[in-house]
């Protein structure tokens, strides 16, 4: 058994990849052309070859020109089905991709944007990613698929080809094009899944904000549409003759320090989950902190949506314990 025939599907097509364009990843959108996409007959297509030959062969054979004439119309459509396959990729654009951040070892959702020039449907395109496949809808030019991809490492998460194919319209030919975007996406640490609570505050714990489900109130205001009924304050409302609400106040308590120097009894990644774990719990209470990591300016004290992921986009990339030890 020669080494080619010994190839595994896998290793056969990952060697095609390395021949196929693009040879290096490109930055998005990209513009498919007609020397980027490969044909080549699906299953099907090779039987249906086989069945033409056997057809024209006994046409000739009984000379029997209606089932000769049957087999060059069948074999035309089937080339004009290789044509249009083809062009169901020619033209089609690969605009960006996105994807919103997740801790390691969950299911990352990518979006892929397509877009396509007016006038030519475009039907049945699929793209892949690794082991990821979704369909690629185009509606009046325009369109995305989600493929879920798996993630298993904090850090930046480098994509492989995307592969656009297509075996449209009579499936007995496969087009595909590669797209190799330079756009790495970033995957969160993931957080400790047991640990110790939420390291004392520090600075002023006296300071409140307003908040609708506070405990003291803080001073009565005009009626708002939107406000619930149960705030409403109705014997200030009768003396005043309009709608009063009350306003309540709840203590925010003080800032939590989040420091790398601290966790210095566990090893190196140990302090990184559980470092994301703390930035997860300071936002479900609504605290204010401050996370300090060697060689980097202290993030905060903060709180909300930018500031995690400020500070869970700096853990992620903290270099790996062989990095360090090298």
């Amino acid at each position: 058994m020669s080494a080619t025939s010994a190839m595994s599907p896998r290793r056969l097509r990952t060697r095609f990849e390395s021949w196929a364009r693009p040879r290096q990843p490109e930055t998005l959108p990209v513009r498919i052309d007609r020397r980027r996409v490969y044909v080549l007959p699906t299953r099907f297509g090779l039987f249906f070859a086989l069945l033409l030959a056997a057809m024209g062969l006994g046409a000739l054979n009984y000379n029997n020109n209606p089932a000769l004439l049957l087999v060059l119309l069948l074999a035309g459509a089937a080339n004009a089905s290789l044509l249009v396959a083809h062009l169901q990729l020619t033209g089609l654009q690969i605009g960006a991709i996105g994807a919103e951040p997740v801790p390691a070892g969950s299911v990352m959702s990518l979006r892929v944007h397509a877009r396509a020039a007016p006038g030519r449907n475009r039907r049945g395109l699929r793209v892949r990613c690794g082991d990821a496949d979704a369909v690629l809808s185009l509606e009046e030019g325009t369109g995305q698929a989600v493929l879920a991809l798996p993630t298993l490492q904090r850090g930046w998460l480098e994509l492989s080809r995307l592969r656009i194919s297509t075996t449209r319209p009579l499936g007995l030919a496969v087009a595909w094009a590669y797209v190799w975007p330079d756009a790495p996406l970033l995957v969160y640490p993931a957080p400790e899944a047991h640990g110790p609570p939420l390291p004392q505050g520090i600075g002023d714990a006296s300071v409140a904000r307003l908040h609708p489900a506070g405990d003291d109130v803080h001073h009565l205001r005009a009626y708002r549409r939107g406000d619930p009924r149960r705030a409403i304050a109705w014997k200030p409302s009768a003396r005043r003759d309009s709608l009063l609400v009350r306003e309540y106040e709840q203590p925010l308590g003080a800032d939590v320090l989040l420091d790398w120097q601290q966790l210095s009894g566990i090893g190196h990644e140990a302090r990184i989950r559980r470092l994301a774990r703390w930035v997860d719990e300071a936002e479900r209470q609504s605290r204010r902190y401050r996370l300090e990591l060697p060689g980097q300016p202290p993030l905060g004290p903060a709180s909300g949506a930018q500031h995690r992921h400020a500070c869970l986009r700096a853990l992620a990339l903290l270099p790996r314990l062989e990095q360090v030890d090298g």
